[in-house]
């Protein structure tokens, strides 16, 4: 895929503009993409908790996305025309990578892979070099280091709450 400088440019520009506007409501700006034609291009703007353990809530969400599309409108040099915009969260399918995501995993069942195999566990602890999981064969530590990737593992449990 060739890099497209314009978009790139682009990205950037909304990534500063856009920061100070989901900081203030107490929220981390995650990313910004910009895709899709330039007719009617894609803005997904991904927000999430700073740091540790929880959720976004769904007023959050609402007064996060209000403010980005009223901020959008203003910046009618940046994006010309009609575009799309969806404010979000990662959700649990994102790669964990840095010690803030496996941060706002506590708790969570994750599979970590490294150049030396796979560790699956439950976050216990995260420090800047490390993450330590309670895993069946007692608690694992992996060096941030040598994280390739880590995904949260999505836990089925009966209606009901049972097996909590």
């Amino acid at each position: 895929m060739t890099p497209n400088p314009g978009l790139d440019e682009l990205t950037a520009q909304l990534q500063e503009i856009l920061a100070p506007l989901v900081t203030e409501r107490g929220l981390y700006l995650d990313d910004v993409q910009v895709t899709g034609g330039a007719r009617r291009p894609l803005v997904r703007v991904v927000v999430d908790l700073p740091d540790g353990p929880g959720g976004v809530t769904a007023d959050q969400l609402a007064d996060a996305s209000h403010d980005v599309s009223t901020r959008l409108d203003q910046e009618q040099d940046l994006l010309t025309g009609s575009y799309l915009l969806e404010v979000t969260t990662p959700g649990l399918g994102r790669d964990l990578t840095t010690a803030r995501h496996f941060r706002r995993a506590q708790g969570h069942l994750v599979t970590i892979t490294t150049d030396a195999g796979k560790h699956s566990g439950r976050v216990l602890h995260v420090t800047d070099e490390e993450v330590v999981l309670a895993a069946k064969s007692g608690n694992v530590s992996v060096p941030l280091a040598q994280v390739v990737k880590g995904r949260i593992d999505v836990e089925f449990r009966p209606a009901g709450g049972a097996g909590k």
